[in-house]
């Protein structure tokens, strides 16, 4: 079975919900400290986002009985990454060669659409990105998730232009 099989099955086929709340319980521990050796050792972290799979999870603290966590860990950035589509999980082995190229920006978008706080609130993130571009990000975030609502609240000034209030005006028709 491919590590990537494993995880999927693992990681979204509940059977018993201790053993998948213990497996993801280890996943984002090893996650969190995966990000932190990339993040902390930028921008000379090329050791740690280019080589084999297995020699570059190795770097990142996996090992052979984790390498279907990996394999998630790579699925979980996968969407930060500027050369995703040249990143074949379903068909990953150990000798698979693998180039992570990161858009810092977009993985910190991406964290915070996964309400990850332990992973966007790193200190790490210090050194790649300025406060205000981190604060900016946050905002963009912010802004493309807010709910939006097309319809005219009972006190909103009629949008017929009449100056009255849509409950006195064309809200009274309906």
């Amino acid at each position: 079975m491919s590590y990537y099989k494993t995880w999927i099955d693992r990681s979204e086929t509940v059977t018993n919900k201790q053993i998948y709340a213990d497996y993801i319980k280890k996943y984002y521990t090893m996650e969190e400290k995966a990000y932190k050796t990339i993040l902390g050792a930028y921008p000379d972290n090329g050791e740690y986002l280019e080589g084999t799979a297995k020699a570059m999870a190795g770097k990142l603290g996996f090992n052979a009985e984790t390498m279907d966590i990996y394999v998630g860990f790579l699925d979980g950035i996968k969407t930060s990454l500027k050369n995703q589509d040249a990143l074949d999980l379903e068909n990953l082995d150990d000798d698979t060669e693998v180039k992570l190229d990161i858009d810092y920006e977009k993985l910190f978008y991406n964290m915070l659409d996964a309400k990850a706080d332990w992973l966007y609130k790193m200190p790490e993130w210090k050194a790649i990105l300025e406060e205000d571009k981190m604060r900016q990000i946050t905002r963009d975030y912010r802004d493309a998730n807010m709910a939006h609502s097309d319809k005219v609240g009972r006190n909103e000034p009629c949008p017929c232009g009449s100056g009255k209030k849509y409950k006195n005006c064309c809200g009274k028709r309906n």
